[in-house]
């Protein structure tokens, strides 16, 4: 079954579908590892793992193209990618829905923000008119070659302009042909209700951790009704406080001794990144 497809029965289903975000291949590996169903491109984390960088729209649309087609070798469940603002107009749009879609991934997001975009729980964010996002939604529609692939549209109206504009936008998205809403950074349970209240297409929940939105469980937001949840830059956070108490203690003690019950082992990563079947892949085809 084709990774679109698959995605689109997720999402039909009537249990919601979380998607812990990846900053790269190898923790996609292991959100695969542990079940989720799909796993979350996160632009926020591409650019803080490939750049060391801020969200703000420094990371060109081939270098996420690559980022995607890494992750996507790596696993075998969909993978939603990030497409940020689409990269420029409406034709630029038809262009990177077309080279995301040869990345292979499942769904690919665009948002509404003015170039250069930030990320979607910072202040300063402002949004381009309704009806230059309704045009790129309708491009990003018509281009996709794979039915399938899953079209996500996102509004970052909701901090500048309020709930209601946020709503109205989504709700002209969706006439547009988005399969998917993404409505950024609600402030309330209230406004998050409303959400889940409005559409006639899946909505998504993004839990960003000390963001903009109350950070809820999977089960309070399928109560809400919401139809899939992300989680984005969790495993960023965490790598990013393991690596610096590793790094801290590695400088203090002069040894990793001391952090060995904090690490896989040798043999365990090995399994992780599939040296097995390298293995046998040398064992078949080279003589």
């Amino acid at each position: 079954m084709k990774q679109t497809t698959a995605l689109r029965q997720l999402l039909a289903s009537e249990s919601i579908v979380v998607a812990p975000g990846a900053h790269d291949a190898l923790t996609a590996k292991i959100i695969e590892k542990t079940g989720f169903p799909a796993v979350y491109m996160t632009g926020y984390g591409q650019a803080a793992s490939h750049l060391g960088k801020p969200d703000v729209g420094l990371l060109t649309m081939s270098e996420m193209v690559a980022r995607a087609a890494n992750i996507v070798e790596a696993v075998n469940i969909p993978i939603i990618a990030d497409g940020d603002t689409g990269f420029g107009n409406a034709i630029n749009v038809m262009r990177t829905v077309r080279e995301y879609e040869k990345a292979g991934v499942a769904a690919i997001q665009l948002e509404d923000q003015v170039a250069p975009k930030k990320c979607g729980h910072m202040t300063g964010r402002q949004v381009v008119p309704q009806a230059e996002m309704v045009g790129k939604i309708k491009a990003a529609v018509d281009a996709r070659r794979d039915r399938d692939l899953v079209i996500i549209a996102r509004t970052d109206a909701r901090t500048v302009h309020g709930i209601d504009e946020a709503l109205e936008r989504a709700k002209a998205y969706e006439q547009a042909g988005a399969d998917l809403l993404f409505i950024e950074s609600p402030e309330s349970i209230d406004e998050m209700k409303k959400i889940t209240s409005l559409f006639n297409v899946p909505v998504l929940a993004n839990m960003v951790e000390g963001g903009r939105t109350p950070l809820l469980t999977v089960q309070e937001l399928a109560a809400l009704g919401y139809d899939i949840a992300i989680f984005p830059t969790a495993s960023t956070y965490t790598l990013t406080k393991a690596i610096t108490v590793l790094m801290e203690n590695l400088k203090q003690t002069g040894t990793t001794a001391g952090m060995l019950d904090q690490m896989v082992t040798f043999a365990e990563f090995n399994e992780l990144i599939g040296l097995p079947q390298i293995r046998e892949y040398e064992n078949t085809y080279v003589k």
